[in-house]
């Protein structure tokens, strides 16, 4: 579910009075079902994160190495992390990770591990890389480090040594390998395939009982389902959620999706984000803000959260976890910034993610050959995500493909759902 678009137009209000008529609206949320789950107040989840990590601090001393506590300590402060979206408890986790692996004397290839994870959340997927490929050529459990660097190498667009992990832990009856087969049959454009195995690992974690599992697996399968247009079991997936976690951002924010995309009720998916955002205040809330008022044609309330989405990144130290987003707001806001970003992107991950991207640079600051080869050479035929696919649109119209563009716009028009109504709406006038 790709939830943020940000590309900007000036239409007459009439104009677009008269198009959202035909909206097609689909209904399918009733408040009713998540409204309980919209408390403002202080949330549980938060509150035990804390309680956590107050017990594990106190049991380490200033004088000790206390292994025995970093571990919980730090998943603590990666708790917190989560729930809230302060970058600074990611980067107290990482000392704590780091500083385990320097005092454990049988436990240092599971530091590393989780240092990985900690790097992967903050976009640092070369340096994850580093310490596993270290870790796994040395003492330490080599099944476990083959699941992170299948995670790694995706990440980095290094596919054929992903498939060479995948390959190594297959294992059909094993939850930890159907999610990550699930995530290679989408990178290969095999929704289906992906589904099925999501839909296994599902099976295996409601066996379990495993509410994290199951967190895990339903907001993850509601996102394929509405890549696949199954808005409906989409948003069953997210109700289950909230049942197990009233408090899970995710889900909230995938019903908040359903409720603008699909249902055309900007107000009632503002009210959901409104109440995540108590708690989890993370910049691209105020993406999705800026584009639900593009939607309503308030061009003045869509610039006021596009700055505010640039000020909280800014003031949040979040490194490079955001540059995919800043690399198209200021696609058209800073062209030069955006290219400068985008090339230091594809740099860090040489995804066809990260150079659809840099393609939308390019053409913005009028390089419109070099798009092209872009496209040509790392993003045509090696996805099929929408942004990628409406980047590659653009190109291919800046350079006179119009078979092309016919093309990609009819593959564009059956993922009405994904894209939103600001980007539907640009779709159909390629």
């Amino acid at each position: 579910m790709k939830l943020y678009h940000y590309l900007y137009i000036s239409t007459a209000i009439l104009i677009a009075s008269c198009a959202k008529t035909e909206d097609k609206v689909v209904q399918v949320s009733s408040p009713a079902d998540y409204e309980a789950s919209l408390s403002t107040a202080t949330t549980k989840n938060y509150t035990n994160a804390v309680a956590e990590r107050d017990f594990w601090s106190n049991k380490m001393s200033d004088d000790t190495t206390g292994v025995g506590s970093l571990g919980s300590l730090a998943a603590a402060y990666s708790s917190i992390f989560a729930i809230t979206g302060n970058s600074n408890n990611l980067y107290r986790a990482e000392k704590l990770y780091k500083k385990g692996i320097i005092n454990s004397a049988h436990n240092k290839d599971g530091f590393t591990r989780s240092l990985a994870h900690n790097y992967i959340s903050q976009h640092r997927f070369k340096e994850a890389k580093e310490i596993l490929e270290e870790s796994y050529n040395g003492i330490s459990n080599k099944k476990a480090t083959e699941f992170v660097l299948f995670d790694v190498y995706m990440e980095l667009g290094q596919y054929e040594d992903a498939y060479k992990m995948l390959e190594l832990i297959k294992n059909n009856s094993d939850y930890n390998y159907l999610i990550r087969v699930a995530k290679w049959s989408d990178y290969k454009g095999d929704l289906d395939s992906a589904i099925r195995y999501l839909e296994q690992a599902r099976e295996i974690a409601d066996a379990r009982k495993s509410k994290s599992l199951q967190i895990w697996t339903y907001t993850n399968l509601g996102d394929y389902y509405g890549h696949a247009g199954r808005i409906q079991d989409a948003y069953t997936e997210y109700l289950k959620t909230l049942r197990l976690d009233p408090e899970n951002a995710y889900a909230k924010k995938g019903i908040a999706w359903i409720v603008y995309s699909a249902e055309k009720n900007t107000a009632a998916a503002n009210k959901i984000l409104d109440s995540i955002m108590v708690h989890h205040n993370v910049p691209d809330y105020y993406l999705l803000k800026a584009e639900m008022a593009e939607y309503e044609n308030n061009e003045a309330e869509s610039k006021k959260y596009t700055n505010q989405f640039l000020n909280a990144v800014q003031q949040g130290n979040y490194g490079a976890q955001y540059n995919d987003y800043l690399i198209e707001v200021y696609a058209d806001k800073n062209p030069i910034k955006s290219l400068e970003m985008a090339e230091a992107e594809v740099g860090n991950r040489a995804t066809p993610e990260s150079y659809h991207l840099l393609a939308l640079a390019q053409l913005k600051n009028n390089k419109e050959q070099a798009a092209l080869q872009t496209i040509k050479d790392h993003v045509e035929g090696k996805t099929s995500e929408p942004m990628a696919l409406y980047h590659s649109a653009l190109v291919y119209k800046a350079n006179n493909d119009k078979e092309k563009v016919k093309m990609l716009k009819s593959e564009l028009l059956e993922a009405e759902f994904e894209v939103g109504p600001v980007l539907f709406k640009k779709i159909q006038k390629l």
